[in-house]
């Protein structure tokens, strides 16, 4: 019993991944996008901090690890779901979300194998090239192995707040059938509030206490903060605490919500 349950989470969990090693064309383009991102990402920070030794507590060296970071940690939820017509929002319109309820594995553990194997592809990539960027001197590695530590299980936290945050914006699906403008503004906030565009402590301060009440800054702006040096080691027990606490919340949250999901599942299109 226990092989075919595990032959069946392989084959949830490579679903997104095999679609995309299958079609070299898409690889390339993944590979030609990431390395102008960081390239233009690292020169616009050097340029901004040109005329300038420190701002915002950051010097010139650590405010590039963090662009560069923020650049490479994208890519481990980036992977094209909507070219395989396997998004949440395509199978609410084309009806096929019916077929998640069909399968011997439940939806939402469908989902989370789906999300794994997908997290652990972009993980191969974001490693590759987080080596590539140290070895480059464009990336500054953490100041100890405590500090590297600590990030690594921040990363690992903040990757699981990020997984339930996208699985609620995919919940939205199921509550909404127009919903595409919706899920690109929500995706918008997340990638602002997390600080993927910008770091936080540039924003306002009422900007940035506004997102400490919000769990998006648990995903990717407190593990790369203690990366850089903007969060002591100090402190770095109370922010890996909070970004538990958002892991539980959510879980319980999504969970509610996959219940109410099930009972709205209905064919639009064809």
């Amino acid at each position: 019993m226990a092989m075919p349950s595990a032959l069946r989470a392989w084959r949830a969990a490579r679903v997104t991944p095999l679609g995309e090693l299958h079609t070299p064309p898409r690889m390339t383009a993944a590979l030609l996008r990431l390395t102008v991102q960081v390239v233009l990402v690292a020169s616009l920070w050097r340029g901004l901090y040109a005329a300038t030794g420190t701002t915002a507590g950051l010097d010139r060296e650590q405010a590039v690890t963090y662009a560069v970071l923020a650049v490479l940690a994208t890519r481990v939820r980036e992977l094209d779901q909507y070219s395989g017509r396997d998004t949440v929002l395509q199978h609410m319109h084309f009806g096929t979300i019916v077929y998640w309820y069909l399968r011997p594995l439940p939806p939402q553990r469908y989902y989370a194998l789906r999300a794994l194997g997908e997290q652990i592809y972009g993980f191969a990539w974001a490693i590759v090239g987080y080596a590539v960027c140290v070895a480059a001197g464009v990336v500054q590695p953490p100041k100890s192995a405590a500090v590297a530590g600590v990030f690594m299980v921040s990363l690992l936290l903040g990757q699981w707040v990020l997984y339930y945050i996208m699985l609620a914006i995919d919940q939205l699906c199921f509550f909404t059938l127009r919903n595409g403008a919706a899920m690109l503004i929500l995706i918008f906030a997340q990638n602002l509030l997390s600080g993927v565009y910008a770091p936080l402590w540039f924003f306002p301060d009422w900007f940035i206490t506004l997102s400490s009440f919000l769990p998006f800054q648990a995903t990717l702006s407190v593990p790369l903060s203690l990366h850089v040096g903007r969060i002591q080691l100090s402190d770095a027990g109370t922010q890996l605490a909070i970004q538990a606490a958002w892991v539980v919340v959510l879980a319980l949250l999504t969970r509610l919500v996959w219940r109410r999901a099930a009972l709205r599942v209905i064919s639009q299109g064809g």
